[in-house]
């Protein structure tokens, strides 16, 4: 058993003489330290106010009082149980005896990602209930969950993506310590964690660092919440090596396997080399020497060259993207729905689905007429499949409805099925949203928890952007949105795990444990080693697309999988089967040499290539 502690400039540090406390506020000219019942004037030193306090100790609360008596949380708190605008606790790192000694993470191309959150994942919504479902999810083949934000957001109930304290787990979900057995007990059962985090900006509610540290923001950049982060002004090198030491904390102290970077499109950073590949310069000089660990991000522009892959096959900044592209065509394909950015993806949705597949984005510098014109994107053929997240649905693609419909409860069944297959049989890595895998009749809808006056602005603009759309056009149809601070919002948001054991709901479970084991049979050993794209045609609604795989040992045959789905209103006739062996089919039946593909039909093949 070892702890695991990381070291760093900011907070309040345990020490063998007491607890160490500092704070960067380089435009106060004094800081108090509120520690107990205590007022201790700190020391300044440039733009830095230090304190060691001999009998301070774990579990005492503590808070920064400013010149106008505000008292404020430390913006680097590991634990703020009082929420926001409560005061911060000292917390001992060294304290929790882990037993995953022997853990080195997983390689990615083994990645089978099921995102969750924490508050809905369960009916108690804690760290310790998430963590009684984890065996279930390794049985079923997933081989990494990825946490929604956790930063601590006002209130108690939040996506995450309002957070304002970025070291403390939101103590609505248990203490550190007790996301720390979670991830101890994920990695007992093979399974990797990552955690989503928020560079791009602080949630509206809770955060004091304009009170006391202008110089963490650049106004220079405007944003939609304010003044961007200061990454390239003046001052920015603490405010890098903030965020910085965040990511290695996760990491380190945690043992997270890996980040998921939220809207890296959002963070304005002029400088070189970009933030983001600095922290995966800091992750590969630290834990990444000692077992895998993954840095995901999601970036609307389409930043291949954030994705590219050095002389060793390794990543320079992004292991892999998010793949909204191929999101956004399914959804076309299986609901018809071509309102707002879907209209992009309207004109051929099987077609733009198959070039999803095989290239990993569909905008690669091509105009989008959504976006009036504008060119989005770079050219992506050069990255391996591995190098997108691809899904059906997220948190954002089913949250951001007005009432949070899943695909399943929007498509055609058919459809959405065969999507599906086509997505866990191919070499991306695939990503299930909670409750995907027995189809859950839950939404997911928007909550948060703010104070009353941000309260009623929130509620009000969530069901104004919603004005634009036929079906809100009406005051009482815009009414019906759930309201977004409602208790009730977040209560339907919440699984229903006995669905599980129900017969529709097992029926799908059962499919998506199958497909999965096909997966990890056929397709991931192969994976390994993949430099390219894949190639692809569509016509008729039928695509086909294939992908040249690696050898599983050394001495045996490169591998080519093959990829045949149909998704037109009639049968397809006379259709050419591909070669290989058939690792699944469903939907098809055999006339001669040609084949007959019923709506929703998929069928996959393997086949060894020797001597082209």
């Amino acid at each position: 058993m070892s702890a695991r502690v990381h070291r760093m400039p900011f907070g309040a540090t345990v020490q063998a003489e007491g607890v160490a406390f500092a704070l960067w506020a380089p435009s106060a000219e004094t800081i108090v330290l509120e520690h107990q019942s205590a007022s201790l004037p700190m020391t300044r030193e440039g733009g830095w106010h230090r304190l060691t306090v001999p009998d301070a100790k774990p579990g005492d609360s503590y808070s920064y009082r400013l010149a106008d008596g505000t008292r404020v949380p430390d913006p680097a708190s590991r634990f703020n149980p009082e929420d926001v605008h409560g005061p911060s606790v000292v917390t001992d790192p060294a304290r929790f005896a882990w037993t995953d000694d022997a853990w080195r993470g997983r390689p990615w191309e083994e990645a089978v990602i099921y995102e969750l959150h924490i508050g809905t994942f369960t009916e108690e919504g804690s760290f310790n209930a998430a963590r009684e479902r984890l065996a279930a999810l390794a049985e079923l083949g997933i081989t990494a969950i990825e946490l929604m934000p956790l930063a601590d957001f006002p209130g108690r109930r939040n996506w995450g993506y309002d957070g304002v304290l970025q070291f403390a787990p939101d103590a609505s979900y248990g203490t550190p310590d007790e996301l720390k057995a979670l991830v101890n007990t994920a990695h007992s059962l093979g399974l990797m964690v990552l955690v989503d985090v928020v560079y791009n900006h602080f949630g509206p509610e809770g955060n004091y660092l304009h009170a006391y540290c202008p110089e963490f923001f650049n106004a220079g950049h405007k944003t939609p919440w304010g003044s961007a982060i200061n990454f390239d002004g003046p001052g920015a090198r603490t405010v890098r090596d903030f965020f910085i030491h965040n990511a290695l904390y996760w990491i380190e102290e945690f043992r997270f396997d890996g980040l998921r970077m939220d809207a890296i499109h959002a963070i304005h950073d002029e400088t070189q080399p970009h933030i983001v590949r600095e922290i995966r310069e800091a992750i590969d000089a630290g834990p990444a020497r000692e077992r895998h660990v993954h840095l995901v991000l999601e970036n609307d522009t389409n930043q291949s060259s954030m994705l590219m892959r050095d002389g060793r096959g390794l990543p320079v900044a992004g292991t892999a993207q998010w793949n909204d592209d191929l999101h956004h065509a399914v959804h076309v394909l299986a609901t018809g729905e071509r309102d707002g950015y879907y209209a992009d993806y309207a004109d051929d949705p099987v077609c733009r689905f198959a070039l999803a597949l095989a290239e990993g984005f569909i905008y690669q510098g091509q105009p989008s007429a959504f976006r009036q014109g504008e060119r989005r994107g770079e050219p992506s053929t050069r990255l391996p499949p591995q190098a997108f997240v691809s899904f059906l649905q997220t948190h954002d693609q089913v949250g951001n409805r007005a009432f949070g419909e899943r695909i399943h409860a929007l498509g055609d069944p058919v459809l959405v099925r065969a999507a599906m297959a086509c997505l866990l049989l191919s070499p991306h890595v695939p990503m299930l949203f909670m409750g995907d895998e027995f189809a859950a009749s839950t939404p997911f809808q928007y909550f948060c928890d703010f104070g009353p006056d941000l309260a009623a602005a929130v509620s009000e603009g969530r069901r104004s952007e919603f004005g634009g759309f036929a079906a809100f056009k009406d005051e009482a149809a815009r009414a019906r949105i759930p309201d977004p601070n409602a208790e009730s919002t977040f209560l339907a948001s919440k699984l229903r795990w006995r669905e599980r054991g129900t017969r529709a709901h097992f029926s799908r479970l059962s499919e998506v444990q199958h497909l999965l084991g096909l997966r990890h049979r056929y397709i991931v050993p192969r994976l390994a080693g993949m430099t390219g794209a894949g190639i692809y045609r569509c016509e008729n609604d039928t695509l086909r697309v294939q992908w040249d795989l690696e050898p599983e040992a050394e001495g045996a045959p490169p591998m080519r999988l093959h990829m045949l789905a149909h998704f037109g209103a009639q049968p397809a006739q006379g259709i050419e089967p591909p070669p290989g062996e058939v690792i699944h089919s469903e939907g098809v039946q055999a006339h001669d040499d040609a084949q007959q593909l019923a709506r929703g039909a998929v069928h996959v093949t393997l086949e060894a290539v020797h001597g082209e």
